[in-house]
């Protein structure tokens, strides 16, 4: 049962909010409280803001549903998925999703209806499609760990792709992580971040079990080529979100984190319930929405959020 609905229900938490006293620099609003906007599901990620419906959309994995929140309608089911994970808009504005379990990525149209892009690599089945971005040539970039897998392998490492929708090319850009989970480009797309959670006995690899957790920045090319590792900031994530100046607010433990372009950490946030994800959304965009096992939250920031360069909408 969802038990908030409406701004006007919203339950202000007394929690933790670093002000940036500690780091340096804030980059939340210095009177923002943290609100509760809905609780009562299995277990919530993905979230992406719909700038045309004003609505945010967000994953519910283990019910099996798109959710959706609204300043005035509060949370409700927004539609049945299988098992979807990380959601984005693409630079048309159509929503994209990453389903664990049917192992693909699929674009909804304008009816409802699930339209698979890409759901093999080389013949073989994907994992379970985790979390994606988009750079402003539409292609989608990938992660595809195995946290949904229901029976073995077909490919035998955990990868990072990235598909042309308008060819239907799909290539292995990262081979070398455990887990990456999120993914996230810099606003200028210079860099890509993403996330590993680091080692497990569910790799196929034995020589995975023990890696350690990070979140990994690569360089991009202009013609869109992964580059060199620049940094890694050695601890895991799920999701992620950046700003219009190139922060990076990654879900840790019980916080949000956050980070400056150089890897250095510039303010944090607890969270009652341990979060997943983060996106950017509302009128004006410094709304950071944040998906936490059975609940939804959102805090003003001082800056927007970035959206995708060449994005139309």
């Amino acid at each position: 049962m969802i038990a908030i609905r409406g701004w006007w229900l919203a339950l202000v938490l007394a929690v933790g909010l670093n002000t940036g006293a500690a780091w340096g620099q804030a980059v939340f609003e210095p009177s923002a409280s943290l609100q509760k906007l809905g609780t009562g599901m299995g277990f919530t990620e993905g979230p992406v803001w719909i700038p045309s419906r004003e609505i945010l959309v967000f994953s519910d994995i283990p019910n099996s549903k798109l959710m959706q929140w609204s300043p005035r309608e509060g949370v409700s089911e927004f539609r049945k998925v299988e098992q979807a994970n990380g959601n984005l808009l693409d630079l048309d504005g159509a929503l994209i999703s990453c389903q664990h379990g049917a192992r693909n990525l699929v674009r909804w149209n304008d009816q409802g209806e699930a339209v698979v892009l890409v759901d093999r690599f080389e013949g073989k089945r994907f994992n379970s499609p985790n979390d994606v971005a988009v750079r402003s040539d539409g292609t989608l970039w990938f992660t595809d760990p195995p946290w949904g897998l229901q029976g073995p392998h077909e490919l035998p490492g955990h990868w990072v792709f990235r598909f042309d929708p308008a060819t239907g090319d799909v290539q292995a850009v990262i081979r070398d992580l455990a887990m990456p989970n999120g993914i996230n480009f810099s606003p200028d797309e210079r860099r890509l971040y993403v996330a590993d959670t680091g080692g497990s006995s569910r790799h196929p690899d034995p020589a995975y079990h023990r890696t350690p957790p990070g979140i990994h920045c690569y360089e991009v090319t202009s013609a869109g080529e992964l580059g060199a590792r620049l940094f890694t900031i050695p601890h895991g994530s799920d999701g992620m979100a950046v700003d219009v100046d190139g922060n990076l607010y990654t879900t840790t433990g019980d916080k949000v984190a956050v980070y400056n372009s150089d890897g250095q950490r510039i303010d944090e946030l607890t969270i009652p319930e341990n979060p997943a994800n983060v996106a950017f959304g509302g009128e004006d965009g410094r709304t950071l929405f944040i998906t936490a096992r059975t609940s939804l939250y959102s805090i003003r920031a001082k800056r927007p959020g970035a959206k995708p360069p060449g994005a139309r909408w």
